[in-house]
């Protein structure tokens, strides 16, 4: 009997590779792996029907489930994930110098009203500074390229919010650097920040590093932007979704692995000065499964933000992981 071919969608980092170079096989699963460039482009086929199992932005797949039935259920598998306090950059002339600063501001946001990295820095502004998203005026649109509304995923905007997208070649990072915004929340850093060609624009959190450390020890959240959706009718199949996740981990261990292996010689196949005092420090407060997967691990930031979704207007219900994931994954399961 031969596996089922299936069409799996997920972008190259890392702890993927072993899946993409054969290292990793899926068991019972005949895989056909594609990738993108841009990883919004696997979400749009997801999207569109085109993929059976993908990685997933979490504000993108939970959007599905106010529709007549999301067609999805989530893997507790987070292949993208970053502290967001650095995704907040300002006009140095803005009058910005402290997060409650935002208030009455205009602000603009990458891709999407309420984009994944989005979702959470506001959560995180209402949560610990009282900042909340009807208080800014906000504008959509790409950071150094101009980028379209996308279509083909839903666009709420709740009521009170005022929200418009860019116009023609508009860039965020040239309204930014002449005053038009006040703020922008970018999972792209500015291309004149990285050059250093710009005065004007700055990060609101100067020390991100620090603060973002803090917030973890604090919380416990390392934030999730990605997870792994698959279509519903095939997380039913027996051993399936488990095959899948199993897969993933052991890509990831793979990694992760290596870099505990390599400590000893000072990751001499790392190009990165400095970069084993890095992975010391990272170890000491991360622990030693520093990218987590499964729901048991994850399940605090999981609810944080699909509250921060209803909050935000983004879900008409307050959705719980029991009514995203694949049900071999409650109950303790993973």
């Amino acid at each position: 009997m031969t596996d089922p071919q299936l069409k799996m969608g997920v972008y190259r980092y890392e702890h993927t590779e072993p899946l993409f170079d054969g290292r990793v096989p899926i068991d019972g699963v005949d895989p056909e792996l594609v990738t993108s460039p841009l990883i919004s482009d696997v979400f749009e086929r997801m999207a569109k029907g085109e993929l059976d199992i993908a990685e997933y932005g979490l504000t993108y797949f939970l959007r599905s489930f106010d529709l007549a039935g999301s067609p999805f259920l989530a893997l507790p598998i987070f292949p993208n994930r970053n502290f967001r306090h650095s995704a907040l950059f300002v006009n140095v002339d803005s009058g910005i110098e402290r997060p409650e600063d935002l208030a009455g501001k205009t602000v603009g946001e990458f891709a999407l009203y309420g984009s994944d990295p989005g979702v959470w820095m506001k959560g995180i502004l209402a949560d610990e500074y009282g900042v909340t998203p009807e208080q800014m005026d906000w504008v959509i649109g790409g950071t150094d390229h101009p980028i379209p509304a996308f279509g083909w995923i839903p666009q709420p905007v709740p009521d009170g919010v005022r929200v418009r997208h860019t116009r023609g070649d508009q860039t965020l990072s040239r309204l930014l650097e002449t005053g038009e915004i006040d703020a922008l929340l970018s999972v792209d850093v500015p291309r004149s920040v990285l050059d250093g060609s710009t005065t004007k624009i700055r990060r609101l959190f100067v020390d991100y590093e620090t603060v973002e450390r803090d917030y973890y020890r604090r919380t416990g959240i390392f934030p999730m932007m990605h997870v792994v959706a698959i279509r519903r009718e095939l997380a039913g199949e027996p051993g399936l979704a488990e095959s899948v996740y199993q897969a993933f981990s052991q890509a990831k261990n793979i990694v992760q692995d290596h870099y505990r292996a390599t400590a000893a010689k000072q990751h001499m196949s790392v190009i990165t000065p400095w970069f084993s005092e890095l992975f010391a420090e990272n170890r000491a407060l991360l622990g030693e499964d520093w990218w987590p997967y499964g729901l048991d691990a994850n399940r605090k930031a999981v609810d944080t933000f699909l509250r921060y979704h209803y909050e935000q207007g983004l879900s008409r219900r307050l959705l719980t992981s029991e009514d995203i994931f694949a049900p071999a994954f409650l109950g303790g399961a993973a």
